[in-house]
This record gives C-alpha cells, sequence and structure tokens, in this order.
C-alpha cells in the first residue's frame, strides 16, 4: 500500500454520547475513615439511598475485565491479514484454532486450543487515538468526553463500570463492588475512567496497586494491626465519633456527605474473613499457581478469580502498569517475547480454572485495550523516532473478547476491511461493551443516575452485544 487510510477519518464515523498505638493528636490528623487506613470509598461508604429501578431482571454476574493498557495491535493477535501486503501484515502467522475457520495469531496457542470458549469482536471502533481519553472511555463506557474532563482523572469523569454498578446497587456487607488491580494507571497524573468521577469519591473502587506474583505480596488494608483486636477497634471507633460530632463544619459539607457509619462498615470489612482469604493468593497450590504463570498476569487473573469468587462482582485486571502494549517501538519482539506468551497462558488458565469451578456461566470476562495499531508497519511516524518495526496509534478498529455468562463461544462477530483499518460490518463502540458489561451484572443500561448536584444522567447511551448471545 502507498498509504495508509487517515485515521481523522474515522471521527466523522463515531456517535456522539489507615498503626496501634495511636495518639490524641494523630488520630485529630488522621480522622474519620483514615484511621483505619483503609482508602476505599466505595466499600466504606455505601450510601443509605434506596436502589435504582432496574428495568432488566438480568440475572446479575460477575465481570472480569482484562485490560491491556497501551493498545493491543489487533491485527498481530486476533484479526491477522496473511492476504494483505508485508507492510500491512507484519511478521506473525496465522494457526487454526479449536473453531473451523477461526485462526488467530501463532504465538497464542493456548487460546487457539479455548477458541470454543470465547467470542471475538473484530470491529471495534472509536475516534480518539490518546491513550488517556480512550482509556476513559473503554473504561466507563462511554463514545465522547463528558463535559469538562480532560486527560487527567478528575470529578468530571465518567464512572468507572465498579461506580456505577454501586450507585446504582449500593452494599454495606464489607464486600466492595469493584476492585481494580495490580495497579493504577498513571503518567505522573492519573488516568481517566478509573473512579467514581462525577458520582464523587464514596463510590470509587478499591485499587490494589501491589503485584500479586510478589512473594510479600499482602493488602495491608485486610489486616488488623498487631496486637489490635476486633474489641479495641470498636473502642478507637467510639472516641472517633466522639471527635467527629466536633467537626461540624466538615458535617456540613458536600465532601463530607456520607461518612456517617463509614467506621462501622470499616468493621464489617475487616471482619470480613472471605475478602481477606481472597488477597491470600499462597493459599492457592503451586499447580494452580504454576497453571496461571508465575508473573504479574497470571497472578492478577488468579486473584481476579478468587475475589469473583468471594463475591466482588466487578474486578479490573489491568495487563501491565501502563501503556505496557503500546509497541512504537520493536512491536513484534516485544509481542512474542514478553507479552503474548504469559497473556496466552494467563487467560487460558483462568478460563479453564472458571469452567473448571463452574463459575464460567456466572461470569462475563472481557479482554481489550483502549484501541488497536496501524494498520501500516512503522513506528513513531514524522518523528526522528521513527522506526520500521513498531505500530502507532489506531482507532479506527480493534477487537474485543468475551466469555461466559452466556457468551456463545467459537464465532467472530463483526469483521474489519482488507487492511485493518476500519470496521467493513457491524462496528460496535465503546458504549456497547459498557452496555454488555451493564447488563451482565443485571443493571439496566440506561438507568438513570444523578451526580454530586443530584443532575439526573442516564448510565449508559449504547445497546448491548446480543450477538454475543444469540449469533
Amino acid at each position: 500500500m502507498s498509504a495508509e487510510p487517515s485515521q481523522t477519518s474515522i471521527a466523522s464515523r463515531v456517535r456522539h454520547y489507615h498503626r496501634t498505638g495511636l495518639s490524641r493528636r494523630e488520630t485529630l490528623q488522621v480522622g474519620f475513615s483514615g484511621l483505619l487506613g483503609v482508602g476505599l470509598p466505595s466499600l466504606l461508604q455505601a450510601g443509605g439511598r434506596s436502589e435504582v429501578a432496574i428495568a432488566k431482571k438480568t440475572k446479575p454476574r460477575s465481570v472480569i475485565l482484562i485490560f491491556l493498557t497501551g493498545a493491543p495491535s489487533h491485527q498481530d493477535m486476533f484479526d491477522l491479514k496473511p492476504d494483505a501486503p508485508a507492510e500491512i501484515r507484519g511478521e506473525f502467522k496465522p494457526i487454526a484454532s479449536r473453531t473451523p475457520g477461526l485462526q488467530i495469531c501463532e504465538h497464542l496457542p493456548r487460546l487457539a486450543a479455548r477458541s470454543d470458549q470465547y467470542a471475538i469482536v473484530r470491529s471495534m471502533t472509536h475516534g480518539l487515538p490518546s491513550h488517556e481519553h480512550a482509556t476513559h472511555m473503554l473504561l466507563t463506557g462511554i463514545d465522547k468526553m463528558p463535559i469538562g474532563s480532560t486527560h487527567m482523572a478528575s470529578r468530571s469523569d465518567w464512572p468507572c463500570y465498579a461506580s456505577g454498578l454501586d450507585f446504582v446497587r449500593p452494599r454495606s456487607d464489607g464486600v466492595p463492588n469493584g476492585v481494580m488491580l495490580p495497579t493504577y494507571l498513571n503518567n505522573g497524573y492519573g488516568f481517566s475512567g478509573q473512579n467514581a468521577g462525577v458520582l464523587g469519591p464514596k463510590h470509587d473502587p478499591w485499587q490494589v496497586k501491589q503485584d500479586p506474583n510478589a512473594a510479600d505480596f499482602r493488602v495491608e488494608n485486610l489486616s488488623l494491626p498487631v496486637g489490635l483486636s476486633v474489641g479495641d477497634l470498636d473502642n478507637r471507633m467510639k472516641l472517633l465519633a466522639s471527635l467527629d460530632r466536633q467537626k461540624s463544619s466538615l458535617e456540613s459539607s458536600q465532601s463530607a456527605s456520607g461518612f456517617s457509619g463509614v467506621q462501622e462498615r470499616a468493621v464489617s470489612m475487616l471482619s470480613a474473613s472471605r475478602i481477606s482469604r481472597a488477597f491470600s493468593i499462597d493459599r492457592e497450590s503451586p499447580r494452580v499457581r504454576d497453571d496461571y504463570g508465575r508473573h504479574s498476569f497470571g497472578q492478577s487473573l488468579l486473584l481476579a478469580r478468587r475475589l469473583v469468587e468471594a463475591g466482588v462482582p466487578i474486578v479490573q485486571a489491568n495487563m501491565g502498569s501502563m501503556n505496557t502494549w503500546d509497541t512504537h517501538n520493536n512491536n513484534f519482539k516485544a509481542l512474542k517475547g514478553a507479552l503474548l506468551p504469559p497473556l496466552d497462558r494467563g487467560v487460558s488458565a483462568l478460563l479453564d480454572d472458571l469452567e473448571t469451578r463452574g463459575l464460567l456461566e456466572e461470569t462475563l470476562v472481557v479482554m481489550v485495550g483502549e484501541f488497536g495499531r496501524t494498520p501500516k508497519l512503522g513506528g513513531n511516524i514524522g518523528t526522528t523516532s521513527y522506526v520500521p518495526d513498531g505500530r502507532d496509534h489506531w482507532a479506527g478498529v480493534f477487537f474485543a473478547l468475551f466469555a461466559g455468562a452466556g457468551v456463545r463461544g467459537g464465532q467472530v462477530i463483526g469483521r474489519s476491511d482488507k487492511i485493518a483499518a476500519y470496521p467493513a460490518a457491524n462496528p460496535y463502540y465503546p458504549s456497547n461493551l459498557g452496555a454488555t458489561i451493564y447488563s451482565s451484572l443485571g443493571i439496566d443500561p440506561q438507568v438513570m443516575i444523578s451526580d454530586k448536584l443530584n443532575r439526573p444522567l442516564r448510565l449508559n447511551e449504547g445497546e448491548r452485544i446480543d450477538a454475543l448471545f444469540t449469533g
């Protein structure tokens, strides 16, 4: 090909949518929920609001969202173009899968052998090939940026899926509605789409920032400090309640609303042994841990399974620390050597494990990145850092993989054109992804929510990808 398609031309196609032994001074300094050091707003501050009516009585399921941060190369993984020119098709060869006629990358042999367990959508699309903005869109299910939002996380952002769920279906049993792991995506500033945004901090998901593969992995917030019993904690809470009553100015402020009952729920959380046990990943047999792979990818997915099994409805497992899949340079070397093997092993083990435990039909597994990579080879095009073996950002078309929760495996939905540049049939948008996730959680995607100023908002503007379940 003499020229690659214009990235900007896609825009017109996209629709518009807390140590024991605290002194009095320390207690005053920490105050409120900081006494326990948990920092789990959505977990500790579930409001007393009655549930919003849910129109669709879908059986609530769990969701594991596998996020390939940085944007994976779709045409080098699940949408290869072996008949395209060399500068398009790249180095990798397609291999047959368990599904007749379905081919995927040669470096994903385990997933190829399990193609009957998942469906691939090859026609995801949107119009913003910027990591921050696209991450916002894919992690919240929107097709355009909310008013006031930027590339940095703020309270003008749209709520992530766990936060939307927490608003509609709050809980106070010590189990969080959502957990993100093993890292908080940031580039000196947090990426948008990882918290509750306009819904306020009380609905933020729990962010785990430790690598489950580390020998010393331990979520400190889930353990009572040494020497502190639940009875001791109760006494401290009575002291804190007395201090809280003196802070009338805080109590009257918008930011402090909803703190009533926070500490009680913290005790509930600390007493919720099933959640504490879920994070004790060393309880797993060495064989199971080996099956997933002794790396961050695999152990994060194993932890995601443990959390879902413990009752957490939505877990996001980031495959990488930030922009790990951003292969402007050494696209094929990075994929073949560092990225695809652990992903192939980890995701395959997750699907097998969920099925063996009878959890696959109750758990929607979604794997997606924020966009794809350029059809034509060449990284850092137009700069002095140009390299011939990379691929740049491309939002024109990309893939999403779905499994479980009624998804009919062994099928491909939608298709890209001959050079994997744009959808050739059945385009799907971030809002469709969001609607599919919310539906699986038993939430009407179009349910009305409200921001901190009580302005009415529709949670999602998309429609579920019905072909996943009926195709």
